[in-house]
């Protein structure tokens, strides 16, 4: 068990000297890689650092996982629905397998931290040679030489958890991009499996966060999103000397970053400082994702959230006065355990009171160990579909609603892709607040931001007209 808080440098060169030799053997045989990514930000993070691994060692990155000769697949355990879809695409590569005995078929990730789920996963998949946790990104050279030699792996040790500073990575993406501040989670809702499998929180350095986003804006990132389990509580340990409201002033005066982004935020740790620090700094986006889950207090307290939803409300309309054109989404679960047509009610009177952009909305999924999946009370899947269905409507109406307010507005754009939609190029990106919008131009445009006016709305989007490029 490590009691220092950083991985030390002898380690990391220890790895990085493994990685240089694997390359003598790997790169000259033109060997390809393939990683498939579930669940969050964190995770999409968490990947680009095995791809950067990957890349130093010599695999190239292939376009799919019938021509990669290494394919890993980084887990969530958030939701049932994400281990299901695991365990088929496991499965489904058994035949690849004994084809090419090669190719190596690994998984990561925070669904292999549960209790015995990798010594699972080993005995019911024996053409998986390679599983580890989150917590040993670090040492992946070390551990993909003791497959290539022949062993069999599982590396989920969580009191490993210890932060690894200048670990290699691959970014696919241009124009933006994710920085870790924190990892871990001290919240233990009592439906979360992630402080399971993530451990506590750790806090990295402001000056080694803001040093890797001095790089990025140095390489042509303009827009950087900073990810943590709670963002909120950044620095609350006391090792880092700030917390988030002073990290975000820190951070924001990087030359040439344009746009800087958060997520996500923990109600109960908002506060006034953070909140004038979205107010006050330019670049600072006018967007924040604040998973309210429930709106009925009784559930509230059942989830341990530790807020009310009077205390939820008053942020909400806390941040309209400081920020007029602000914009929130969130996380809704329904069907928690003990939600009874009471309580689902009140949930929908919030998403009505409200007014989100956008919710990302759920049926309970029990996970074990956790203390919600021994409560009494569990709701029948049955209400749960018809609990979610409901909700989903009114979100729906919501979100037209909202976008409807956005016609003749004229903003900045940064743009993310392009559809091809018959002879037309239709771009799309972001208004800074967070706001999807659709508009003619040409592709040469990727990356760069444009000003745009609404023209019309529809279902889930903006349409709109490029005003200047």
């Amino acid at each position: 068990m490590r009691t220092d808080r950083f991985v030390s440098e002898t380690e990391l060169i220890k790895q990085r000297a493994i990685a240089s030799d694997l390359a003598l053997e790997i790169r000259p045989r033109g060997l390809r890689f393939f990683v498939e990514t579930f669940g969050c930000q964190m995770n999409v993070r968490d990947s680009e650092t095995v791809k950067g691994w990957l890349a130093e060692i010599g695999y190239t990155e292939a376009e799919n996982k019938e021509s990669a000769d290494f394919i890993l697949f980084n887990t969530c355990c958030v939701r049932d629905h994400a281990e299901k879809r695991l365990m088929g695409n496991i499965g489904a590569l058994k035949d690849r397998k004994d084809a090419d005995p090669g190719v190596i078929i690994g998984i990561c990730g925070c669904m292999m931290q549960q209790e015995g789920m990798a010594k699972k996963l080993l005995k019911r998949f024996p053409h998986v040679s390679m599983i580890f946790g989150t917590n040993v990104l670090y040492r992946f050279p070390e551990m993909l030489r003791d497959v290539l030699n022949g062993e069999r792996i599982a590396v989920t040790d969580r009191a490993d958890d210890a932060i690894a500073e200048g670990l290699p990575k691959l970014r696919d993406n241009q124009r933006s991009a994710f920085v870790n501040i924190m990892y871990g989670c001290d919240n233990y809702c009592s439906y979360c499996i992630v402080p399971y499998v993530r451990g506590h929180e750790r806090s990295r350095k402001p000056e080694d966060i803001r040093s890797e986003m001095v790089a990025l804006a140095e390489n042509g990132i303009t827009e950087i999103t900073l990810l943590g389990q709670n963002v909120n509580s950044y620095g609350n340990d006391g090792s880092t000397g700030m917390h988030f409201a002073q990290l975000l002033r820190y951070v924001s005066d990087v030359p040439g970053l344009k746009r800087i982004r958060f997520m996500s935020s923990h109600p109960k740790d908002l506060n006034e400082d953070v909140m004038q620090a979205i107010a006050s700094l330019p670049n600072v986006c006018h967007h924040v994702h604040l998973p309210v889950q429930s709106g009925n207090d009784e559930i509230l307290r059942r989830m341990n959230r530790k807020y009310t939803r009077e205390h939820y409300c008053s942020i909400i309309s806390r941040l309209r006065e400081l920020v007029p054109d602000i914009e929130f989404t969130t996380d809704i679960i329904v069907g928690f355990p003990g939600e009874t047509d009471e309580a689902f009610r009140d949930t929908m009177s919030l998403v009505e009171e409200i007014g989100y952009a956008a919710a990302f909305t759920f049926a309970y999924s029990p996970r074990q160990g956790t203390v919600a999946a021994r409560m009494e009370d569990q709701v029948p899947e049955s209400v749960k579909k018809e609990r979610l269905k409901a909700l989903n409507e009114l979100q729906t109406r919501k979100t037209v609603e909202n976008n409807e307010k956005y016609i003749g507005h004229t903003g900045e754009v940064l743009v993310e892709g392009f559809d091809e939609r018959g002879e037309e190029t239709m771009l799309y990106g972001k208004y800074q607040n967070f706001k999807m919008v659709y508009f003619p131009g040409c592709r040469e445009l990727l990356n760069r931001y444009v000003t745009v006016k609404v023209t019309q709305s529809n279902k889930n989007s903006l349409l709109g007209e490029m005003i200047d490029a």
